[in-house]
Protein backbone atom coordinates (compact mmCIF):
# COMPACT_ATOMS: atom_id res chain seq x y z
CA UNK A 1 0.00 0.00 0.00
CA UNK A 2 1.04 3.52 -0.22
CA UNK A 3 2.58 4.40 2.89
CA UNK A 4 1.86 8.01 2.32
CA UNK A 5 -1.97 7.62 1.45
CA UNK A 6 -3.72 10.80 2.84
CA UNK A 7 -0.44 12.09 4.05
CA UNK A 8 0.86 14.50 1.11
CA UNK A 9 1.89 17.74 1.40
CA UNK A 10 2.49 20.08 -1.58
CA UNK A 11 4.72 22.93 -1.25
CA UNK A 12 3.57 25.80 -2.90
CA UNK A 13 6.66 27.31 -5.27
CA UNK A 14 7.24 31.21 -3.49
CA UNK A 15 9.10 33.96 -5.47
CA UNK A 16 12.60 34.06 -3.13
CA UNK A 17 11.51 37.54 -1.12
CA UNK A 18 9.19 35.31 0.75
CA UNK A 19 11.96 33.31 2.27
CA UNK A 20 15.43 32.50 1.83
CA UNK A 21 15.93 36.17 0.73
CA UNK A 22 14.89 37.41 4.08
CA UNK A 23 17.13 34.59 5.45
CA UNK A 24 20.17 35.77 3.63
CA UNK A 25 19.19 39.62 4.08
CA UNK A 26 19.00 39.19 8.03
CA UNK A 27 20.95 42.01 8.65
CA UNK A 28 17.65 43.77 8.44
CA UNK A 29 16.22 42.11 11.27
CA UNK A 30 16.33 44.41 13.82
CA UNK A 31 15.92 42.13 16.75
CA UNK A 32 18.40 39.76 15.26
CA UNK A 33 21.27 41.64 14.09
CA UNK A 34 22.27 42.55 17.64
CA UNK A 35 25.52 40.83 19.09
CA UNK A 36 26.11 38.55 15.72
CA UNK A 37 22.76 36.60 16.15
CA UNK A 38 22.67 36.72 11.83
CA UNK A 39 24.56 33.18 12.82
CA UNK A 40 21.20 31.87 14.16
CA UNK A 41 20.02 31.44 10.23
CA UNK A 42 22.97 28.42 9.96
CA UNK A 43 22.12 24.67 9.44
CA UNK A 44 18.80 25.32 8.40
CA UNK A 45 17.26 27.83 11.25
CA UNK A 46 19.13 25.72 14.30
CA UNK A 47 22.14 27.80 14.23
CA UNK A 48 26.21 27.60 15.44
CA UNK A 49 26.89 24.15 16.54
CA UNK A 50 27.25 24.32 20.87
CA UNK A 51 30.49 24.16 21.61
CA UNK A 52 31.63 21.12 23.81
CA UNK A 53 34.11 22.23 25.96
CA UNK A 54 34.38 22.48 30.23
CA UNK A 55 31.43 22.69 31.66
CA UNK A 56 29.06 23.10 29.00
CA UNK A 57 30.23 19.17 27.57
CA UNK A 58 29.29 17.75 31.49
CA UNK A 59 25.84 19.69 30.86
CA UNK A 60 24.74 18.70 27.64
CA UNK A 61 26.36 15.28 27.57
CA UNK A 62 28.10 16.28 24.32
CA UNK A 63 30.59 13.95 22.37
CA UNK A 64 29.92 11.02 20.67
CA UNK A 65 26.90 10.05 22.83
CA UNK A 66 24.64 12.75 21.85
CA UNK A 67 25.34 15.72 19.69
CA UNK A 68 22.60 17.69 18.44
CA UNK A 69 22.94 20.80 20.37
CA UNK A 70 22.37 24.41 18.67
CA UNK A 71 22.46 27.85 19.66
CA UNK A 72 19.30 27.99 18.38
CA UNK A 73 17.66 31.29 18.21
CA UNK A 74 13.52 30.41 19.52
CA UNK A 75 12.29 32.65 16.23
CA UNK A 76 14.03 30.41 14.01
CA UNK A 77 11.02 28.48 13.66
CA UNK A 78 10.11 30.00 10.16
CA UNK A 79 13.37 28.81 8.59
CA UNK A 80 13.14 25.23 10.99
CA UNK A 81 10.05 24.24 9.42
CA UNK A 82 10.67 25.28 5.86
CA UNK A 83 14.06 23.44 5.81
CA UNK A 84 12.43 20.49 7.24
CA UNK A 85 9.30 20.23 4.95
CA UNK A 86 12.08 19.94 2.26
CA UNK A 87 12.49 16.48 3.45
CA UNK A 88 9.32 15.91 4.47
CA UNK A 89 9.13 11.68 2.97
CA UNK A 90 5.35 12.40 1.74
CA UNK A 91 5.85 15.33 -1.00
CA UNK A 92 3.76 15.72 -4.00
CA UNK A 93 4.69 17.74 -6.85
CA UNK A 94 0.34 17.22 -7.76
CA UNK A 95 -1.47 19.37 -5.67
CA UNK A 96 -4.49 17.10 -6.16
CA UNK A 97 -3.32 14.32 -4.57
CA UNK A 98 -2.29 16.74 -1.09
CA UNK A 99 -3.61 16.75 1.88
CA UNK A 100 -2.53 19.97 2.77
CA UNK A 101 -0.55 22.73 0.86
CA UNK A 102 2.60 24.47 2.97
CA UNK A 103 3.30 27.81 2.39
CA UNK A 104 7.24 28.72 2.47
CA UNK A 105 6.34 32.34 3.87
CA UNK A 106 8.72 33.67 6.53
CA UNK A 107 6.11 35.31 8.20
CA UNK A 108 8.05 35.69 11.32
CA UNK A 109 11.02 37.08 9.94
CA UNK A 110 9.14 39.82 8.13
CA UNK A 111 7.74 41.39 10.93
CA UNK A 112 10.92 41.44 13.09
CA UNK A 113 12.19 43.75 10.34
CA UNK A 114 9.59 46.21 11.43
CA UNK A 115 9.50 45.71 15.06
CA UNK A 116 9.43 47.75 17.41
CA UNK A 117 6.74 49.26 15.03
CA UNK A 118 4.58 51.84 17.22
CA UNK A 119 4.75 54.91 14.33
CA UNK A 120 8.84 53.56 13.42
CA UNK A 121 7.61 52.16 10.71
CA UNK A 122 5.04 53.34 8.24
CA UNK A 123 1.96 50.63 8.47
CA UNK A 124 1.99 50.37 4.91
CA UNK A 125 6.00 49.30 5.09
CA UNK A 126 4.93 46.44 8.13
CA UNK A 127 1.74 45.20 5.71
CA UNK A 128 3.74 44.96 2.78
CA UNK A 129 5.30 41.57 2.13
CA UNK A 130 1.98 40.40 4.11
CA UNK A 131 -0.13 41.71 1.15
CA UNK A 132 2.15 40.74 -1.74
CA UNK A 133 1.95 37.13 -0.15
CA UNK A 134 -1.48 36.90 0.05
CA UNK A 135 -2.07 38.42 -3.34
CA UNK A 136 0.44 35.95 -4.95
CA UNK A 137 -0.92 33.14 -3.35
CA UNK A 138 -4.57 33.59 -3.66
CA UNK A 139 -4.07 33.93 -7.58
CA UNK A 140 -2.44 30.13 -7.57
CA UNK A 141 -5.15 27.31 -8.74
CA UNK A 142 -4.27 25.91 -5.39
CA UNK A 143 -5.76 28.18 -3.54
CA UNK A 144 -9.07 27.63 -5.24
CA UNK A 145 -9.30 23.87 -4.41
CA UNK A 146 -10.75 24.80 -0.50
CA UNK A 147 -10.15 28.28 -1.00
CA UNK A 148 -7.18 27.95 1.31
CA UNK A 149 -8.35 26.52 4.00
CA UNK A 150 -5.92 23.61 3.08
CA UNK A 151 -3.17 25.99 3.32
CA UNK A 152 -0.97 26.49 6.28
CA UNK A 153 2.33 28.47 6.97
CA UNK A 154 4.49 29.43 9.74
CA UNK A 155 4.89 32.14 11.55
CA UNK A 156 7.38 32.00 14.74
CA UNK A 157 6.62 34.50 16.52
CA UNK A 158 3.53 35.05 19.26
CA UNK A 159 0.01 35.75 17.76
CA UNK A 160 -0.20 39.38 18.78
CA UNK A 161 2.92 40.25 16.49
CA UNK A 162 0.40 39.83 13.64
CA UNK A 163 -3.08 41.58 15.00
CA UNK A 164 -2.59 45.13 14.54
CA UNK A 165 -5.88 46.39 14.78
CA UNK A 166 -5.33 49.86 14.15
CA UNK A 167 -3.92 51.42 11.17
CA UNK A 168 -3.34 55.05 11.86
CA UNK A 169 0.66 54.69 12.66
CA UNK A 170 0.09 53.22 16.41
CA UNK A 171 -0.45 49.84 17.34
CA UNK A 172 2.20 46.60 17.12
CA UNK A 173 3.85 44.65 14.33
CA UNK A 174 1.33 43.72 11.05
CA UNK A 175 -2.13 43.00 10.28
CA UNK A 176 -1.24 39.33 8.47
CA UNK A 177 -3.81 37.28 10.48
CA UNK A 178 -6.55 39.72 10.35
CA UNK A 179 -6.71 39.17 6.31
CA UNK A 180 -9.69 37.41 5.51
CA UNK A 181 -7.58 35.07 2.88
CA UNK A 182 -5.19 34.47 5.99
CA UNK A 183 -8.31 33.41 8.28
CA UNK A 184 -8.72 30.42 6.12
CA UNK A 185 -5.53 29.58 6.56
CA UNK A 186 -3.92 28.08 9.32
CA UNK A 187 -0.96 29.99 11.03
CA UNK A 188 1.47 27.92 13.05
CA UNK A 189 2.74 30.15 16.17
CA UNK A 190 4.68 29.75 19.01
CA UNK A 191 1.85 31.59 20.66
CA UNK A 192 -1.79 31.37 19.74
CA UNK A 193 -4.61 33.99 20.43
CA UNK A 194 -6.95 32.30 22.73
CA UNK A 195 -10.12 34.02 21.01
CA UNK A 196 -9.17 33.38 17.31
CA UNK A 197 -9.42 29.55 15.14
CA UNK A 198 -6.63 30.30 12.22
CA UNK A 199 -3.37 29.94 14.43
CA UNK A 200 -2.58 26.89 16.00
CA UNK A 201 0.56 27.05 18.76
CA UNK A 202 3.77 25.17 18.27
CA UNK A 203 6.80 24.31 20.54
CA UNK A 204 9.16 26.74 20.77
CA UNK A 205 12.36 25.56 19.01
CA UNK A 206 14.73 24.48 21.90
CA UNK A 207 18.65 24.25 21.49
CA UNK A 208 18.61 20.10 21.05
CA UNK A 209 18.36 18.66 17.39
CA UNK A 210 19.12 15.46 17.26
CA UNK A 211 19.90 13.46 14.47
CA UNK A 212 19.06 9.69 15.40
CA UNK A 213 16.33 8.34 17.97
CA UNK A 214 19.36 7.10 19.84
CA UNK A 215 20.41 10.43 20.64
CA UNK A 216 16.67 11.35 22.52
CA UNK A 217 16.77 7.96 24.02
CA UNK A 218 20.64 8.63 25.54
CA UNK A 219 19.59 12.01 26.70
CA UNK A 220 16.11 10.27 28.38
CA UNK A 221 17.82 7.89 30.41
CA UNK A 222 20.72 10.21 31.66
CA UNK A 223 17.79 12.34 33.06
CA UNK A 224 15.95 9.59 34.51
CA UNK A 225 19.56 8.82 36.62
CA UNK A 226 19.68 11.98 37.41
CA UNK A 227 19.98 13.13 41.16
CA UNK A 228 18.33 17.04 41.34
CA UNK A 229 19.69 19.40 44.44
CA UNK A 230 17.06 21.77 44.58
CA UNK A 231 13.40 21.36 44.85
CA UNK A 232 12.01 24.06 42.57
CA UNK A 233 13.78 26.83 39.87
CA UNK A 234 12.62 30.14 38.52
CA UNK A 235 14.96 31.30 35.49
CA UNK A 236 13.63 34.94 35.52
CA UNK A 237 14.43 36.45 32.23
CA UNK A 238 15.20 40.32 31.06
CA UNK A 239 12.63 41.63 33.89
CA UNK A 240 11.52 45.25 33.11
CA UNK A 241 12.06 47.69 35.33
CA UNK A 242 9.60 48.22 37.94
CA UNK A 243 8.15 44.65 37.53
CA UNK A 244 10.21 43.69 40.60
CA UNK A 245 7.93 45.49 42.98
CA UNK A 246 4.62 45.46 41.05
CA UNK A 247 2.30 43.50 43.70
CA UNK A 248 0.24 42.60 41.07
CA UNK A 249 2.90 40.86 39.10
CA UNK A 250 2.81 37.53 39.96
CA UNK A 251 6.33 36.79 38.81
CA UNK A 252 7.78 39.44 41.49
CA UNK A 253 5.82 37.63 43.88
CA UNK A 254 7.88 34.52 42.84
CA UNK A 255 11.03 35.77 43.05
CA UNK A 256 10.72 36.67 46.22
CA UNK A 257 9.55 33.40 47.75
CA UNK A 258 11.96 32.21 45.79
CA UNK A 259 14.69 34.29 46.89
CA UNK A 260 13.65 33.28 50.53
CA UNK A 261 14.03 29.34 50.27
CA UNK A 262 17.03 27.51 50.67
CA UNK A 263 14.81 24.84 48.43
CA UNK A 264 14.55 26.96 44.93
CA UNK A 265 17.24 28.30 42.52
CA UNK A 266 17.01 31.71 41.51
CA UNK A 267 18.84 32.93 38.27
CA UNK A 268 18.54 36.08 36.44
CA UNK A 269 19.38 36.70 33.07
CA UNK A 270 19.29 40.64 32.12
CA UNK A 271 20.00 39.62 28.33
CA UNK A 272 16.73 37.82 27.38
CA UNK A 273 18.26 34.51 25.75
CA UNK A 274 21.07 32.86 28.15
CA UNK A 275 23.37 30.59 27.37
CA UNK A 276 21.32 26.99 26.61
CA UNK A 277 24.25 25.47 28.89
CA UNK A 278 23.37 27.95 32.01
CA UNK A 279 19.48 27.31 31.49
CA UNK A 280 20.06 23.54 31.26
CA UNK A 281 22.19 23.39 33.94
CA UNK A 282 19.57 25.39 36.45
CA UNK A 283 16.78 22.85 34.71
CA UNK A 284 18.98 19.63 35.25
CA UNK A 285 19.47 20.47 39.10
CA UNK A 286 15.56 20.78 40.17
CA UNK A 287 12.88 19.08 40.25
CA UNK A 288 10.46 21.91 39.79
CA UNK A 289 10.69 24.62 37.21
CA UNK A 290 8.16 28.05 37.88
CA UNK A 291 7.00 29.39 34.50
CA UNK A 292 4.73 31.91 35.04
CA UNK A 293 3.04 34.27 31.96
CA UNK A 294 5.97 35.39 30.15
CA UNK A 295 7.57 38.71 30.88
CA UNK A 296 7.10 40.63 27.61
CA UNK A 297 4.33 42.83 27.59
CA UNK A 298 1.01 40.64 27.33
CA UNK A 299 2.60 37.24 26.59
CA UNK A 300 1.53 34.23 27.99
CA UNK A 301 4.19 31.55 26.56
CA UNK A 302 8.01 32.12 27.37
CA UNK A 303 10.32 29.67 25.40
CA UNK A 304 11.53 28.19 28.71
CA UNK A 305 8.62 25.89 28.97
CA UNK A 306 9.84 23.97 26.53
CA UNK A 307 14.09 23.89 27.60
CA UNK A 308 12.65 22.80 31.27
CA UNK A 309 10.40 19.78 30.18
CA UNK A 310 14.14 18.90 27.69
CA UNK A 311 16.01 19.14 31.38
CA UNK A 312 13.25 16.66 32.86
CA UNK A 313 12.12 19.44 35.01
CA UNK A 314 8.64 19.14 36.07
CA UNK A 315 6.49 22.44 34.76
CA UNK A 316 4.75 24.90 37.50
CA UNK A 317 1.84 26.87 35.60
CA UNK A 318 0.22 29.76 37.48
CA UNK A 319 -2.16 30.40 34.16
CA UNK A 320 -3.72 27.69 31.54
CA UNK A 321 -2.95 30.35 28.78
CA UNK A 322 0.89 29.51 28.84
CA UNK A 323 0.72 25.98 27.95
CA UNK A 324 -2.71 24.02 28.57
CA UNK A 325 -5.08 25.85 25.82
CA UNK A 326 -1.29 26.43 23.65
CA UNK A 327 0.02 23.38 22.93
CA UNK A 328 -2.85 20.82 22.51
CA UNK A 329 -1.14 19.05 19.82
CA UNK A 330 1.60 18.46 21.47
CA UNK A 331 1.30 18.12 25.60
CA UNK A 332 -1.45 15.62 26.90
CA UNK A 333 -4.72 16.76 27.56
CA UNK A 334 -4.79 15.66 31.19
CA UNK A 335 -2.28 18.78 32.55
CA UNK A 336 -1.91 17.32 35.81
CA UNK A 337 -0.10 13.59 34.49
CA UNK A 338 3.03 16.58 33.68
CA UNK A 339 2.73 19.51 35.47
CA UNK A 340 1.51 21.20 38.24
CA UNK A 341 -1.32 24.24 38.64
CA UNK A 342 -1.16 26.64 40.62
CA UNK A 343 -3.67 29.37 40.38
CA UNK A 344 -2.14 33.29 39.69
CA UNK A 345 -4.85 34.11 42.59
CA UNK A 346 -3.28 32.07 45.08
CA UNK A 347 0.50 33.74 44.55
CA UNK A 348 -1.04 36.95 44.93
CA UNK A 349 -2.92 36.25 47.93
CA UNK A 350 0.30 34.29 49.95
CA UNK A 351 2.11 37.54 48.65
CA UNK A 352 -0.22 39.61 50.46
CA UNK A 353 0.11 38.19 53.58
CA UNK A 354 -3.36 36.96 53.42
CA UNK A 355 -3.70 34.87 57.26
CA UNK A 356 -6.08 32.37 55.85
CA UNK A 357 -3.76 29.89 56.10
CA UNK A 358 -5.17 26.94 53.75
CA UNK A 359 -5.02 29.77 50.71
CA UNK A 360 -2.07 31.53 51.04
CA UNK A 361 0.62 28.57 51.51
CA UNK A 362 3.62 28.87 49.32
CA UNK A 363 4.48 27.94 45.83
CA UNK A 364 7.23 25.26 48.62
CA UNK A 365 4.70 24.08 50.78
CA UNK A 366 2.29 23.31 47.63
CA UNK A 367 5.21 21.32 46.12
CA UNK A 368 6.60 19.99 49.63
CA UNK A 369 2.72 18.34 49.59
CA UNK A 370 3.16 16.28 46.35
CA UNK A 371 3.90 12.50 47.42
CA UNK A 372 7.21 11.05 46.31
CA UNK A 373 5.82 8.50 43.69
CA UNK A 374 3.52 11.49 42.59
CA UNK A 375 6.63 13.60 41.92
CA UNK A 376 8.55 10.14 40.20
CA UNK A 377 5.48 9.52 38.01
CA UNK A 378 5.14 13.20 36.83
CA UNK A 379 8.96 13.25 35.49
CA UNK A 380 8.68 10.22 34.04
CA UNK A 381 5.75 12.01 32.07
CA UNK A 382 8.13 14.72 31.43
CA UNK A 383 10.65 12.85 30.12
CA UNK A 384 8.22 10.75 27.86
CA UNK A 385 7.21 14.20 26.11
CA UNK A 386 10.63 15.25 25.47
CA UNK A 387 10.72 13.39 21.33
CA UNK A 388 7.27 15.37 20.90
CA UNK A 389 8.39 18.79 21.62
CA UNK A 390 12.20 18.44 19.84
CA UNK A 391 12.63 19.89 15.96
CA UNK A 392 14.44 16.95 15.27
CA UNK A 393 17.65 17.26 12.50
CA UNK A 394 16.48 14.97 9.98
CA UNK A 395 18.95 16.16 6.96
CA UNK A 396 21.54 12.62 7.46
CA UNK A 397 18.93 9.92 8.42
CA UNK A 398 18.82 6.98 6.40
CA UNK A 399 15.91 5.66 7.40
CA UNK A 400 12.68 7.42 9.06
CA UNK A 401 12.73 8.19 13.02
CA UNK A 402 10.26 5.61 14.47
CA UNK A 403 9.54 8.35 17.04
CA UNK A 404 7.65 11.80 15.62
CA UNK A 405 8.83 15.00 17.08
CA UNK A 406 7.52 18.74 16.99
CA UNK A 407 7.38 18.73 13.70
CA UNK A 408 5.56 15.47 12.59
CA UNK A 409 2.82 15.99 15.42
CA UNK A 410 2.20 19.59 14.01
CA UNK A 411 1.85 18.24 10.34
CA UNK A 412 -0.55 15.38 11.11
CA UNK A 413 -2.49 17.44 13.26
CA UNK A 414 -2.80 20.49 9.86
CA UNK A 415 -4.00 17.36 7.63
CA UNK A 416 -6.29 15.78 10.26
CA UNK A 417 -7.82 19.64 10.55
CA UNK A 418 -8.08 20.01 6.86
CA UNK A 419 -9.13 16.38 5.91
CA UNK A 420 -12.23 16.41 8.63
CA UNK A 421 -13.59 19.52 6.68
CA UNK A 422 -12.91 17.80 3.45
CA UNK A 423 -15.04 15.28 4.98
CA UNK A 424 -17.98 17.60 6.40
CA UNK A 425 -17.89 19.05 2.49
CA UNK A 426 -18.33 15.79 0.71
CA UNK A 427 -20.94 14.42 2.84
CA UNK A 428 -22.77 18.34 2.97
CA UNK A 429 -22.17 19.05 6.66
CA UNK A 430 -21.88 22.72 7.08
CA UNK A 431 -18.78 23.97 7.84
CA UNK A 432 -18.47 24.08 11.96
CA UNK A 433 -19.34 27.28 12.73
CA UNK A 434 -17.21 28.01 15.42
CA UNK A 435 -16.82 30.52 17.79
CA UNK A 436 -13.55 32.22 17.50
CA UNK A 437 -14.27 33.98 21.51
CA UNK A 438 -14.52 30.17 22.63
CA UNK A 439 -10.79 29.63 20.39
CA UNK A 440 -9.00 28.11 23.83
CA UNK A 441 -12.23 26.09 24.94
CA UNK A 442 -12.78 23.59 21.81
CA UNK A 443 -10.11 21.42 22.36
CA UNK A 444 -10.31 21.01 25.86
CA UNK A 445 -14.06 20.20 25.48
CA UNK A 446 -14.90 16.66 26.30
CA UNK A 447 -17.34 14.04 24.61
CA UNK A 448 -21.54 15.69 25.04
CA UNK A 449 -20.44 18.65 26.33
CA UNK A 450 -20.52 22.12 24.80
CA UNK A 451 -18.71 25.43 24.29
CA UNK A 452 -21.33 27.53 26.21
CA UNK A 453 -21.05 25.09 28.76
CA UNK A 454 -19.51 26.81 32.14
CA UNK A 455 -15.38 25.80 32.55
CA UNK A 456 -13.64 26.88 35.48
CA UNK A 457 -11.49 28.93 33.40
CA UNK A 458 -13.88 31.35 32.04
CA UNK A 459 -13.38 34.11 34.25
CA UNK A 460 -9.36 33.81 32.65
CA UNK A 461 -10.12 34.05 29.64
CA UNK A 462 -13.07 36.38 29.06
CA UNK A 463 -13.44 37.80 25.77
CA UNK A 464 -12.92 41.70 25.73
Amino acid sequence: GDLCAGRYVYVQELPPHFNSDMARDCEALSEWTEAGKCKHTANGGFGPPQPSSGVEETVLFQGQETGGWYDTEEHALDIIFHDRVKRYECLTADSSLASAVFVPFYAGLDVARHLPGKGRYHVATRDEMALAMVEFVTARPEWRALGGRDHFFVAGRGTWDFRRSQDDGGGWGNKLFLLPAVRNMTALVVEASPWHLNDAAVPYPTGFHPTTDEHVFLWQHRLRELKRQSLFAFFVSGAPQGTEEDPKSVSSHLVKQCAASSACSLVRDEDSSPAAAGIMKLYQSSTFCLHPRGGAGDAYTRRSIFDAILAGCIPVFFHPGTAYVQYTWHLPRDHARYSVYIPEEDVLRAGAGNNNASSSSSVEETLRKIPPDAVERMRAAVVELIPTVIYADTSSRLEASSVPDAFDVAVEAVIKKVTKLRKDLVEGRAEDEKLGKFGWKYPLLGEGHKVEDPHEWDSLFAYN
